[in-house]
């Protein structure tokens, strides 16, 4: 079958690998020209997201350009530690979560589905798509027309290809909150920890990965969207640290030897409408879920859509399969995501109401995310072969 996918980050390679092994034909199409290495800022796969990995066969690459984190921890904007639990993970798991640049874990699946056989265009932007019973036309900005069984949509938050499935379709809205993303030089820190502040103006994250480097992100409540273009690193640290005085941020920042990413932080209203008969949306398209499982989540999609394709007699039903395997598994995460965005949202009040229930959930934490990390990802190699679905 011939499959056209749209977006090249994290989803869009990642199916191209999972189709590919169920003997899909795959082109992958991307609007941007940068090699992936120099995008984005790091980022944490959990457990669920490495087992997906693992049954694409690219786990060890992946886990060679990442570090393992064992544990995080919550502190109040005063520094006094709120709790202390596996990063990512249930406490008796002997895989860990890790911790890497988002650029890295792109251009390891982006390797990945090349040698499987796909193929990837950069500097692409699809601009429309027609439907018929038995395929679909993808078009671009340059005037390219393209034509498949499937056109899978891994296009991201601001998906195109959401709005072309459902007019009405929800679309992206700042979520109250930005960020900048930088690397400290600090030593006598633990490393293997994900360390989170709730402080005055918003939430500031810091991992140290070995004994002298530091990831970090400031999150910054602002309910006017603020425009952050030409901000260069010094206008950055300084802004950083008059937001954060508290001691954590303060040390963390004053190290920094540079900014690797900012931006604004935006969501989407649940999306009710996944895929019509040929056209399907994947990842940040169809659920952005963030909160640290929006990659793993991208992972785990790939591999239940091409499981779908594979046991289904048709396209439209394998999509409809899909979509009934993932929403409640995404429904339960996007609640979680809407709740841990809101605590990170600026006021005295709700600071100390954010330390109140964090010392009466913490304590309960695995058992309220333990679902996220049991989960079992399909094995292609026993669903796949003749009975894909072609029709």
């Amino acid at each position: 079958m011939r499959t056209i996918v749209i977006g090249g980050g994290i989803a869009g390679p990642a199916i191209a690998l999972a189709l590919q092994q169920i003997g899909h034909e795959v082109t992958v199409y991307e609007a941007y020209e940068i090699p992936p290495e120099d995008v984005g800022a790091h980022f944490s796969l959990a457990v669920n997201g490495l087992r997906a990995l693992e049954k694409l066969g690219c786990l060890r690459d992946v886990q060679a350009v990442g570090f393992p984190i064992d544990r995080m921890r919550f502190y109040t904007a005063g520094g006094h530690l709120l709790g202390d639990v596996p990063r990512l993970r249930r406490g008796a798991d002997a895989l860990r979560s890790i911790s890497l640049p988002r650029g890295q874990l792109v251009a390891v699946l982006r390797r990945a589905a090349l040698d499987a056989g796909a193929r990837i265009v950069t500097g692409e932007r699809l601009v429309g798509a027609t439907e018929s019973a038995n395929s679909v036309v993808a078009e671009f900005a340059s005037g390219r027309r393209e034509t498949a069984e499937l056109l899978v949509g891994a296009d991201g938050i601001w998906s195109t290809v959401r709005g072309l499935i459902d007019a009405s379709a929800p679309r992206a809205e700042y979520a109250g909150l930005y960020g900048v993303a930088g690397i400290s030089t600090l030593t006598g820190l633990e490393p293997g920890v994900w360390n989170l502040a709730y402080a005055r103006n918003g939430a500031f994250v810091y991992t140290s990965i070995d004994e002298q480097t530091q990831w970090w992100t400031a999150q910054i409540g602002d309910p006017v969207k603020p425009d952050l273009r030409g901000i260069d690193d010094a206008q950055w640290l300084r802004r950083v640290n008059e937001l954060f005085p508290e001691v954590m941020p303060r040390a963390v920042v004053g190290a920094a030897t540079s900014i690797v990413a900012s931006g604004h932080l935006n969501v989407c209203d649940p999306i009710q409408k996944w895929h019509s008969g040929r056209m399907v949306l994947a990842g940040d398209a169809a659920h952005p879920v963030g909160v640290g499982h929006g990659a793993s989540m991208c992972i785990e999609d790939a591999l239940e859509l091409a499981a779908a394709l594979s046991g289904a007699p048709t396209v439209p039903a394998a999509l409809q399969a899909y979509d009934e395997s993932r929403r409640p598994r995404i429904d339960k995460l996007l609640k979680h995501g809407h709740n841990a965005r809101e605590s990170k949202r600026p006021g005295a009040v709700k600071r100390q109401v954010n330390a109140a229930k964090m010392r009466v959930l913490l304590p309960f934490f695995e058992r309220a995310q333990g679902y996220l990390y049991d989960y079992e990802p399909p094995s292609l190699s026993a669903v796949g072969g003749p009975q894909s679905a072609t029709r």
